[in-house]
């Protein structure tokens, strides 16, 4: 059988901004029926690889060598109506942050039928709902964006890229926020879609197990500045799933400032009143006969120096729950309080010192974060407003809280479309921490990160807990990650017997 032509050909590429390097010397091919994947580090150049195929570069980034051709183009010097037309019609491209990319007033049955191929019509919808594992209910299909979960919004992005028939599917990290059910759910659907319709995936991923299930040929990207190692055949095809070239570095970035927090630091049981209690919590998504119930009669009880783990199936309700603490969801019933002292549920109620100590980091910085702003000016807001710090002052404190999270301090100068989206989520949690919060909730923040930063962020979390008190709640998927740090675990789908939404105490952690 003979092999199909290449769909994509990446040869060589280096892309710089500035004197920063992005991505170096980076090559790959992409074939009808095959899934490549994208592994490295945060920082690597994994999205601004994916980017160059569609022809995108970053803001002020060029091309230092290289070439790349899609579909028998050259895109990076392609006239720009050309490039639309290929865009629009051969290439489908889903982005790490999707929602940021639904349009926010559409229903989720129009924002898949908007830019779909002719053949696709309103009653194929369901259909791929179904590919994607959504719900068919008509129900979903009404729903705005921010009516969807994390999980939800970038399956509708996926079913919205799939509508349109393409020859080549990019995905930036598609299963980030996803269940591990889920996770091989997409696995499956991928490698079924690349092999029935001789698609050519190419997808980044930080998730060894979602890429040893689905994935060809893997290309592990160094660090920017160093070359990258070849292609190799994946585990999907059979071969042995090890890896050639260029090894994999263990940081895409320089160390936290404490590296001995490689290992969990366990605070001590805290016997301390709670400094956050939830009675009775409810909340809905939607209003009127569409709108559905996520929380109903919801307790909870957050202990200084503790971390508080809520897992559950993406859409039941943990994105919701960590924004209601925040006060930026709407409750129906209950009631709250900090430190003994009734709480307003809306954010705009709430004082100015209430707002500084409950801190929320949000599953996609991108949309989270100022585009006209730099990361100095984004950490630099907090220590002004809360604590009247000096220019000098805040220029230290930047330099420590970026530092804190793994992120060079030259970085202070640089935009988020700058930034990788690791980066990204790094600059979301310095920002939280900048207000230093009595509580910090986080919302999948490390399901951006490649494994070592993830490790880093969570002994940087324990190092705040022991040291400062600070009460965490924290919405993951990965409990292998979080299981060594948990005190509790708060399961919004509870399937062992508890009710939903009961709180169990986190089992001992063996070695």
């Amino acid at each position: 059988m003979s092999t199909p032509s290449p769909a994509a050909t990446v040869t060589g590429l280096s892309i710089s901004l500035g004197d920063t390097p992005l991505l170096s010397d980076a090559t790959l091919t992409l074939t009808p029926g095959r899934v490549q994947a994208i592994t490295g580090p945060s920082g690597a150049g994994k999205t601004t690889l994916l980017s160059a195929l569609i022809g995108a570069l970053p803001p002020g980034a060029h091309i230092a060598s290289g070439s790349v051709t899609v579909l028998d183009h050259d895109v990076l010097t392609l006239a720009p109506d050309r490039l639309r037309q290929l865009r629009r019609h051969r290439i489908a491209f889903v982005g790490q942050d999707p929602g940021s990319g639904l349009n926010p007033r559409m229903r989720a049955a129009r924002i898949v039928t908007e830019t779909a191929a002719a053949a696709v019509t309103r009653t194929t919808v369901p259909e791929l709902f179904r590919l994607v594992r959504l719900p068919t209910d008509q129900r979903l299909e009404r729903r705005r964006t921010a009516g969807l979960s994390g999980g939800q919004q970038r399956r509708v992005a996926l079913a919205r890229a799939l509508a349109r028939r393409p020859g080549i599917l990019l995905l930036d990290e598609p299963t980030a926020g996803l269940d591990p059910a889920l996770r091989d759910d997409i696995a499956d659907l991928l490698r079924d879609l690349a092999g029935r319709d001789g698609i050519a995936i190419a997808l980044t991923s930080h998730d060894p197990h979602f890429v040893a299930r689905c994935a060809d040929d893997v290309l592990t990207l160094a660090t920017a500045g160093a070359p990258a190692g070849p292609p190799v055949p994946g585990p999907a095809s059979g071969a042995p799933a090890h890896r050639t070239g260029t090894p994999e570095p263990e940081l895409a970035e320089p160390e936290l400032a404490e590296p001995e927090l490689a290992e969990p630091v366990q605070a001590e049981p805290v016997q301390a009143e709670p400094v956050l209690s939830v009675r009775g919590l409810g909340a809905r998504h939607g209003r009127g006969p569409g709108g559905r119930t996520v929380l109903a009669g919801l307790d909870l009880d957050l202990h200084p120096g503790t971390l508080t783990t809520v897992v559950g199936p993406s859409g039941c309700g943990k994105t919701t729950l960590v924004r209601a603490l925040a006060g930026l969801h709407g409750t129906i019933g209950g009631t709250l309080s900090l430190d003994g002292s009734p709480l307003a549920g809306p954010y705009r109620r709430r004082t100015r010192d209430q707002r500084r100590r409950i801190q929320l980091v949000p599953q996609n910085p991108l949309g989270a974060l100022n585009p006209a702003h730099t990361v100095g000016a984004t950490l630099t807001r907090p220590l002004r407003l809360h604590f009247g710090l000096s220019a000098e002052q805040c220029e230290s404190r930047v330099a420590e809280l970026l530092t804190a999270v793994g992120l060079p301090p030259d970085h202070a100068g640089r935009r988020p479309h700058e930034l990788s989206g690791g980066q990204r989520q790094r600059v979301s949690i310095a920002r939280a921490l900048a207000a230093e919060p009595d509580v910090l909730l986080c919302d999948e923040v490390t399901s951006a990160l490649d494994p070592a930063t993830a490790l880093g962020i969570m002994a940087l979390l324990s190092a705040l807990r022991a040291e400062r008190g600070l009460a965490v709640v924290f919405v993951t998927h990965d409990q292998g990650l979080i299981a060594p740090h948990t005190d509790r675990v708060l399961d919004l789908a509870a399937s062992d017997g508890h009710a939903p939404g009961a709180e169990r105490q986190a089992q001992p952690v063996r070695g």
